[in-house]
């Protein structure tokens, strides 16, 4: 009779290796960097906060923080996974050093921030130019959408109040650049508010929307080829009448309140004048219908030429309707200012704005769980290093990955190609790694570096 040793073999473990680099994969995060050129200009950026003799370079400090956060990390200690490989990643600061790079970063304020976003705006541009078609905007097109996200505090932090859903923390309004089917989203803009900052406040909407144009190529920053993308809690006044003003006009697809005024209009559409409504590959979907009510509520208190497009569907069997839905059909409604186009199209279109709950999803695997500091100017500069992170968790697909590859999540990401080991290697001058065959996605990560480093050099 044999004996049971178990379904898995012992293993016996010791410290003490040498010549092996974990998170090895992270290599192309960081080919990355320096073929966009971030790492110069990011130290450019942070020049004003170098200290005379200053062993580290703020720049880097601060891009080492964004790569432990892209790897996973949720606080600014999570560094240590870089210093534990100088091989890969360089010097890294110490704990204390980090800590007093952003508190000074807080101290400085808005400077500071403007200083951040206008590298990461430029090497953005850059980025774009080199993905080429792989680009958001290849078709001369780009679509911003914007939601608000609930960060919640388990301590107390300042500006952490009670939210609207009965917790407590802060409820940031972000912006991401939607990819299309074929990619993720890159973050534009991420506006600290206070946990009870309303969900339809038109200011915040506004200033959200500067910060993210902003972040654009020049020739995007206004004109009808850039879209902005809400739900309803962007249907406003105050915030449709800015996206449409003069020298602006913003093209939009805003969901909107289904109000008592639209829900009468609602009743007055003829039964022949619903159209079928598309899924989501753009095939007919049964069971919903879309219809144009432009003309039936007045609408003169609205800017011009928008447009009011609802939608009536079979709800799923456990929904729970609301009293403004038709005849146990769910209603929604959305405006645009696009002229033309088929309804079904730009109802899809609108509905697509779904993807950014993705992105948020992906940005709270990404440092976004939580906000990691006491003071308000500090969890901005947070937000800014999120921000970086998944910039570059972005980027790297953009430029390195193909097919359904550029279409993985951070978690996936980091599980099949970041985590990988390595060997390091010292031929001659050279230093190499050796990365296992036995690992399925070895070659991803070979060719990937391959492409990254076929692309110019910045400058």
């Amino acid at each position: 009779m044999s004996k049971r040793i178990g379904l898995y073999p012992r293993v016996r473990v010791e410290g003490g290796g040498r010549r092996v680099v974990s998170q090895a994969g992270s290599v192309l995060l960081v080919e990355t960097v320096r073929k966009s050129g971030l790492d110069t200009a990011i130290s450019a950026a942070m020049a004003p906060w170098r200290k005379q003799r200053a062993v580290h370079d703020p720049g880097k400090v601060l891009l080492d923080v964004a790569l432990a956060t892209a790897l996973g990390g949720d606080c600014l200690a999570d560094v240590a996974v870089l210093r534990a490989e100088p091989e890969v990643f360089g010097p890294v600061a110490s704990d204390p050093t980090v800590s007093r790079l952003i508190d000074a970063l807080a101290a400085a304020g808005p400077k500071a921030l403007t200083a951040i976003r206008s590298a990461r705006a430029d090497i953005r541009a850059r980025v774009w130019e080199l993905a080429g078609v792989n680009s958001p905007a290849a078709d001369g097109q780009v679509i911003v959408d914007l939601d608000g996200v609930l960060v919640l505090a388990h301590s107390e932090k300042q500006d952490a109040t009670a939210t609207w859903k009965k917790t407590y923390g802060h409820h940031p309004l972000v912006a991401f650049v939607d990819h299309g089917q074929d990619g993720s989203g890159e973050p534009v803009a991420a506006l600290l508010r206070p946990g009870n900052a309303g969900s339809n406040t038109a200011s915040d909407h506004i200033t959200t929307t500067q910060l993210a144009l902003a972040q654009l190529p020049k020739l995007l920053r206004r004109g009808r080829q850039t879209l902005i993308r809400t739900d309803s809690a962007g249907g406003t006044h105050a915030f449709l009448n800015w996206l449409t003003r003069r020298g602006q006009w913003l093209s939009y697809s805003v969901g909107m309140t289904i109000t008592e005024v639209i829900h009468q209009a609602v009743l007055k559409i003829p039964k022949n004048a619903w159209t079928p409504a598309y899924d989501a590959s753009g095939t007919e979907r049964p069971g919903a219908w879309i219809a144009e009510i432009t003309n039936m509520p007045d609408l003169s208190s609205w800017p011009k030429d928008m447009r009011l497009i609802v939608r009536k569907e079979r709800p799923h069997p456990s929904a729970q309707l609301r009293f403004t839905d038709l005849d146990g059909l769910r209603l929604t409604c959305f405006a645009t200012n696009t002229k033309g186009g088929q309804l079904a199209d730009l109802e899809l279109r609108h509905r697509r704005r779904a993807r950014c709950e993705d992105r948020i999803r992906n940005a709270r695997d990404t440092g976004l769980r939580n906000l990691p500091l006491h003071d308000t100017a500090q969890n901005q500069i947070w937000l800014e290093i999120v921000s970086l992170a998944l910039d570059l968790l972005a980027w790297m697909p953009m430029l390195a990955l193909t097919s359904k590859t550029r279409r993985w999540e951070p978690k996936k990401l980091r599980l099949r190609l970041f985590s990988a080991a390595a060997q390091l290697v010292t031929t001659g001058r050279h230093r190499w790694l050796r990365f296992t065959a036995r690992r399925p996605w070895t070659d991803i990560i070979t060719h990937a570096i391959e492409r990254l480093t076929a692309l110019p050099k910045p400058g």
